[in-house]
């Protein structure tokens, strides 16, 4: 059975359009919570949600569908998806949601789950909560008295802050850092600047205003621009840009140079290789990792294993093979030994955990191997396959001919446009461009 609503990271559309819409919500409260009752206890959900305004349409209609199956829900009001993630767990939830688009615009949201364990569903259980929604069947709505009830619980923020502050060393204070955190007008709008200024930094604070329609508009991780350029007006130490959910970040070092996900992964990879504190023989990342990273992990005797593109899939991988550290090149940072999803605020205090007391500035710090340049091309297709063609599989194969040792080629279908995203990389610019520009064109002369 094919996937008809939920991608790589829930069900995500244009808000009040098929399928993110009130009716959809509903139906998929009422499946959901089908698939979770196990058992004669009071069946509980949690739901969390970021600043769109579609959420104000979205929540109701999932807390009525969850009702209406016997199970009790909890509201957190704005939270991060790692702390819905957490609060599932901690809470002993049979279910968690968390109602955002990521880095989408205001526009667009979406919908995750999370499992009682905290992790994001298999691709097995959401095609059961699919078939649910689209079956004719009987339901199964609760009799009228064992109907759920819904509550609000006050300080879901300050428990996240507290549970991110117990992932620090005790005692570590982070004064005498000056830090700008942009936000996105996201979900981390309070949590983020108060968990910055509890521990003693200085604050700049952006994207801290939301209205329901400024989410992730002209700031946040996917434009860092904006902090980039408060890092340097301000003199900071430090930029933070966190996307509307926060599960993902970008940095910026003093100079407002970005600071990506790789670089990130490599720093934490070898200093936890030198505390004992890293599991496994490396790092899990994507098929988008840059080339550099993989040589620097082995530089430390270290490899670099990659998934599909996805942070669902890194944390399978790390699952399945035992490590406990993996993410994104976009920023995605999964810390297993803290939490069960990405978390863009758990990550920016594990690096600033390393930067205090250092005499090196982030600059310094925050760049552990020389990138190898990488550049994208989409290539739009028109309702050809040409993927298939002989003549594209023999020019893809003389790209890898020449690339071998200098560098990398991926091709893949987009998985949420009419699209085949194109990436080289390579240690010589020329190569790169010549690779990039003859795969490029003879996939375009098929599509």
């Amino acid at each position: 059975m094919s996937r008809q609503l939920f991608g790589t990271d829930g069900i995500r559309g244009t808000a009040n359009q098929p399928p993110m819409t009130a009716e959809t919500a509903l139906k998929l409260g009422l499946a959901a919570g089908a698939q979770f009752t196990r058992g004669s206890h009071r069946h509980r959900v949690v739901i969390g949600k970021d600043t769109r305004l579609s959420g104000y349409m979205l929540e109701p209609a999932l807390t009525a569908g969850f009702i209406a199956m016997g199970m009790d829900v909890t509201l957190l009001g704005p939270l991060p998806t790692p702390g819905v993630a957490l609060l599932t767990r901690s809470l002993r939830a049979d279910l968690g949601v968390m109602i955002s688009a990521s880095h989408n615009p205001y526009q667009d949201n979406g919908i995750k789950l999370f499992g009682p364990d905290g992790f994001k569903l298999s691709d097995a259980i959401e095609l059961a909560i699919e078939a649910r929604m689209f079956s004719d069947g009987d339901p199964g709505l609760a009799e009228p008295a064992q109907l759920g009830r819904a509550i609000r619980l006050e300080g879901s923020r300050e428990r996240y802050i507290e549970a991110l502050k117990a992932t620090l060393p005790r005692g570590l204070s982070l004064g005498g850092l000056k830090i700008v955190i942009d936000c996105a007008h996201g979900a981390a709008y309070m949590v983020a600047p108060s968990i910055l200024w509890e521990l003693g930094a200085e604050v700049i604070r952006l994207g801290v205003q939301p209205n329901g329609f400024n989410i992730n508009d002209g700031c946040g991780s996917t434009v860092p621009q904006l902090m980039q350029r408060a890092v340097v007006e301000h003199g900071a130490d430090l930029g933070i840009a966190l996307d509307g959910d926060a599960d993902r970040l970008i940095l910026a070092d003093e100079h407002g140079e970005i600071i990506d996900g790789d670089q990130m992964l490599g720093l934490l990879a070898a200093q936890w290789q030198r505390t004992g504190q890293l599991e496994g023989d490396g790092v899990v990342a994507t098929i988008m990792s840059n080339l550099g990273l993989e040589r620097f992990l082995a530089s430390q005797g270290l490899k670099l294993h990659r998934t599909k593109v996805g942070d669902r899939y890194v944390v399978e991988q790390m699952r399945q093979s035992g490590h406990n550290l993996g993410g994104e090149q976009s920023g995605h940072l999964i810390m297993s030994d803290f939490a069960t999803t990405g978390d863009g605020m758990l990550a920016a205090l594990q690096i600033l955990a390393l930067l205090v007391g250092q005499d090196r500035p982030m600059s310094e710090l925050g760049r552990v191997f020389t990138p190898l340049p990488q550049r994208l091309r989409n290539c739009r297709l028109n309702g050809g396959q040409p993927l298939e063609q002989a003549a594209v599989r023999a020019c893809l194969q003389a790209a890898e001919a020449r690339l071998d040792g200098h560098g990398r080629l991926l091709v893949r279908p987009s998985g949420t446009e009419p699209l085949i995203r194109v990436m080289v990389e390579a240690d010589d610019e020329q190569l790169l461009t010549s690779v990039l520009a003859e795969v490029g064109d003879i996939i375009e002369r098929h599509a």
